[in-house]
């Protein structure tokens, strides 16, 4: 990531719009903050505004639905094993259940870092902060996300090596895509997949366009962050000290572990690692929030 696009998670910054200042509270979505602004719901400094057009700091008193606006809440970050049949919205037009019906009910309002469709299981980010999942989910990051894929059919492992040079589908471009194949069984087989720019069911119509139908797909990472250990529906926090070193604090130390404002920057492109066959390394066993190894949850041969 360039210079010039280095940003700040700084919560007590001088002034901001009175929606974002509501939304890093963690009340609601901008959007539904400007609602309620329209509807005369918010007041500042005792007068009802009915207008988002404006600018608000930290010594003016925000009144939200009667009750005082709340300190800004920490960026955090979280690690959860979205299962499939969920949708990943706050809200959904079909009346679908979505992620955040089955989430617990003591966390905070959060924001996903991309997104997972129905049928899609897997590591999914969440974030009580805007910012930052914007900022997670920048292709200049530089991060891939990797899965394991069940595709249907034989698969001939040389039309997989022309993918890292990207790939051209219905006038959609593709970028590079690293895929190896695990293990071919009679009518199916498992594949380690990694991209980096997570366009919409990129890695199904990938498999399509090679003549192969997905039967199930499985974020393992996102970038530093592993599935690891999770089970399904599991959720858990990422420790703000490793939040911190993957995303490349500038200046001092925090003055604690729960400070929430690093000026942040995305860490240099990585480069590719290969193991001795040529097939990515696959590190599922390890997670950023654990530096040891752990045992390894296999995934594959009959569905779960």
């Amino acid at each position: 990531m360039t210079k010039d696009q280095n940003f700040s998670l700084d919560k007590s910054a001088p002034s901001e719009r009175i929606a974002k200042r509501i939304a890093r509270a963690g009340i609601c979505s901008r959007r539904e903050a400007e609602a309620r602004i329209a509807d005369g719901r918010v007041s500042v400094n005792g007068k009802t505004i009915t207008s988002p057009a404006l600018n608000v700091s930290s010594g003016d008193r925000i009144i939200i639905d009667g009750k005082p606006l709340p300190a800004n809440e920490p960026a955090k970050l979280w690690r959860y094993y979205k299962p499939r049949g969920l949708v990943v919205s706050a809200r959904d037009e079909k009346n679908r259940e979505t992620i955040f019906d089955r989430l617990p009910s003591n966390l905070p309002r959060l924001i996903s870092v991309g997104r997972l469709d129905m049928d899609s299981e897997g590591l999914l980010l969440l974030t009580n902060d805007g910012d930052l999942a914007r900022h997670l989910e920048l292709p200049a990051t530089g991060w891939s996300r990797k899965y394991r894929v069940r595709v249907q059919g034989q698969v001939d492992e040389a039309s997989l090596g022309p993918l890292a040079n990207g790939v051209t589908i219905d006038g959609v471009r593709y970028g590079s895509v690293l895929a190896t194949l695990d293990r071919q069984m009679p009518s199916n087989a498992w594949l380690t997949i990694a991209i980096r720019e997570g366009k919409n069911r990129e890695v199904r119509r990938i498999m399509e366009h090679l003549g192969h139908r997905v039967g199930r797909l499985i974020r393992i990472s996102y970038g530093p962050f592993q599935l690891g250990e999770l089970t399904e529906s599991g959720i858990e926090p990422v420790k703000s000290r490793v939040l911190a070193d993957q995303l490349g604090i500038t200046g001092g130390e925090p003055a604690s572990a729960n400070d929430a404002k690093p000026k942040l920057r995305a860490k240099a492109k990585p480069k590719s690692h290969r193991g001795g066959s040529g097939r990515p390394a696959v590190k599922r066993g390890q997670n950023a929030d654990h530096r040891g190894p752990t045992s390894r949850r296999k995934i594959g041969g009959h569905r779960r």
